[in-house]
């Protein structure tokens, strides 16, 4: 399976914030939406990511306060990426070597999506879900000699 595919079945809904923002109105957009990241984008290309983890992390060093902290105060500046001829087993790897929750899928310049190591793993599940049950029939129907 490629990560074409997950794209495909996921859609390409993606969410953004700009470096100037503030780290509140970043987390605001993940909660209302239920994510756990958020593409940094300037003027129109990636500049980064922003996951809940550097948001848990500067809560826990600021003692719950967000203030006025921006979003390019503690964004990711050279996320993982894939693209989409990526093999899933392949990025599942990088994504356990990397420790990455969520990685951007580009084509060249353009950002078409973020794969998350949910959508991975239910992937791969779904995958071997498949091909157990193909194997499972294929027994089945074993002709008796």
């Amino acid at each position: 399976m490629l990560v074409s595919e997950i794209l495909r079945i996921k859609g390409n809904a993606l969410f953004t914030t700009a470096p100037n923002g503030t780290v509140l109105e970043a987390v605001k957009v993940m909660a209302q939406h239920d994510i756990g990241s958020l593409v940094v984008m300037d003027h129109g290309h990636m500049i980064g990511m922003l996951t809940f983890a550097e948001v848990l992390e500067v809560l826990a060093k600021r003692e719950g306060e967000l203030g006025d902290l921006k979003v390019n105060e503690i964004y990711i500046r050279d996320p993982l990426t894939a693209t989409t001829g990526l093999d899933v087993m392949e990025l599942r790897r990088v994504m356990l070597d990397r420790h990455s929750r969520y990685v951007p899928v580009i084509d060249g310049p353009t950002l078409l999506g973020v794969i998350s190591f949910h959508d991975v793993a239910k992937a791969v599940y779904d995958e071997q879900s498949f091909e157990n049950r193909m194997l499972k029939s294929y027994i089945k129907s074993w002709p008796d000699e």
